[in-house]
């Protein structure tokens, strides 16, 4: 079997037979450590958006059918997806503890403890992540940029440091980062996999357009902006056209 794996907008390191993925493998914990899909895992920030918003409503209990129409599924895969997460089944004719819940999937997808990253890229992209604070509501923690723009090397965006690439391995290394944002162009993506992967980054998030490849056990997920936009665009012309 080939020891790499190409990336599109689906791309997670994944078995073939099952299609699945252990979330511990990406740098999560998970109280099981079991194989969740990755449909459920896109869920799950879903739920748990809804979940906070009844919660700062006082609700105390969320029925699985409340759940199900907040993100337009059934209330058996909602019940399906959570019996992966809650530590404690929902109570008949009640539902789930809502605190609880949000307890369980925070706790589920690291969000209850953040873990740092590094950003290669401090452009336009680069600078709006670095100036974005809602990643930590979600677990995630920019703690620097690189950049190979002279100009930018040493100055501080949204009080976070750009350093130059050739410091990028000896941080992540001293910081024992494993996560890793590209927001560099095309033609320097893979350059720049290769780099995070070889200073012990285990999780990339791309943003650069390009099929990267990368090895066996790091988990690479790529964000094609271009073709969502196109997307966008098509189902826009269809909502005019009737």
């Amino acid at each position: 079997m080939n020891d790499k794996n190409t990336t599109g907008t689906e791309a997670w390191n994944e078995t073939e037979e099952t299609g699945r993925i252990k979330v511990a493998e990406a740098g999560f914990e998970t109280p099981q450590s079991r194989e969740v899909s990755k449909a459920t895992i896109a869920r799950l920030p879903l739920y748990l958006r809804f979940l906070q918003e009844e919660n700062s409503k006082g609700k105390t209990h969320i029925p699985s059918e409340a759940l199900a129409r907040s993100v337009s599924v059934s209330p058996v895969l909602v019940r399906k997806d959570l019996a992966a997460v809650a530590a404690t089944p929902g109570v008949p004719r009640k539902g789930f503890a809502t605190v609880r819940l949000i307890a369980d999937i925070e706790k589920f997808l690291g969000y209850d403890n953040l873990s740092d990253a590094i950003i290669v890229g401090a452009g336009g992209l680069g600078k709006a992540f670095l100036g974005y604070e809602g990643f930590k509501n979600n677990g995630l923690n920019i703690v620097a940029a690189f950049d190979c723009d002279e100009k930018i090397i040493g100055e501080r965006i949204s009080d976070k440091p750009v350093y130059a690439m050739e410091e990028l391995e000896s941080f992540v290394q001293k910081h024992m980062i494993r996560i890793g944002i590209i927001a560099v162009p095309k033609a320097a993506a893979q350059s720049v996999l290769d780099k995070m992967v070889g200073a012990g980054i285990r999780a990339v998030w791309n943003f650069a357009p390009a099929p990267l490849i990368a090895p066996k056990g790091v988990v690479l997920k790529t964000e094609d902006l271009a073709a969502s936009l196109a997307i966008l665009a098509g189902e826009l012309c269809r909502v005019r056209e009737n």
